[in-house]
């Protein structure tokens, strides 16, 4: 069980740029300790992505709860949220000392970096979701609906799944 607390906590530590950036350590942990296989682990981002709150709690909570109930849904959950605890209390009254340095740049890089992590996230994901014409073109209209109108993601959610019903005649 200390592994489960342990292996989320080295995720929230080594992952900068929150819960999409943590995609890809996680699903490498998670997939290396046989806890989920990777099409698992898809439904559980696609899960976590639809219920409320960030990405890398839902899936611990998730992944802990599967493993060993609700004592692995706490522990997974304070192993991924406990360094970035540790980390703000600790450094929040260097902040404003931060902001007035010249090392400051470095923060751009960080962003770069966490923002390249977030596409790769979106590449690697993708990649085993879309396996037909009808899929790429749900796919395609969704991210078309959320670039181009203001129409609200979860409406957009719910009329992809509702596509989907009509197209492949069945519900789960």
């Amino acid at each position: 069980m200390w592994t489960l607390f342990y292996t989320f906590f080295k995720i929230g530590l080594f992952t900068i740029g929150g819960g999409y950036a943590m995609i890809p350590l996680m699903e490498k942990e998670i997939v290396a300790h046989g806890w989920l296989a990777q099409a698992a682990f898809l439904d559980i981002v696609a899960i976590a992505e639809m219920t409320p709150g960030p990405i890398s709690i839902n899936a611990a909570t998730f992944v802990g709860y599967k493993l060993f109930g609700v004592l692995g849904a706490a522990l997974a959950t304070f192993g991924v949220v406990a360094p970035s605890l540790i980390i703000m209390v600790i450094f929040s009254h260097l902040l404003v000392k931060l902001k007035s340095s010249k090392y400051a740049v470095a923060l751009q890089g960080i962003a770069i970096t966490v923002a390249a992590l977030i596409a790769a996230s979106v590449f690697r994901l993708v990649q085993p979701a879309i396996t037909s014409v009808a899929d790429l073109a749900i796919a395609l209209a969704a991210l078309a609906l959320v670039v181009k109108t203001k129409i609200s993601p979860i409406l957009i959610i719910l009329g992809a799944g509702l596509v989907g019903v009509v197209l492949y005649g069945y519900l789960l």
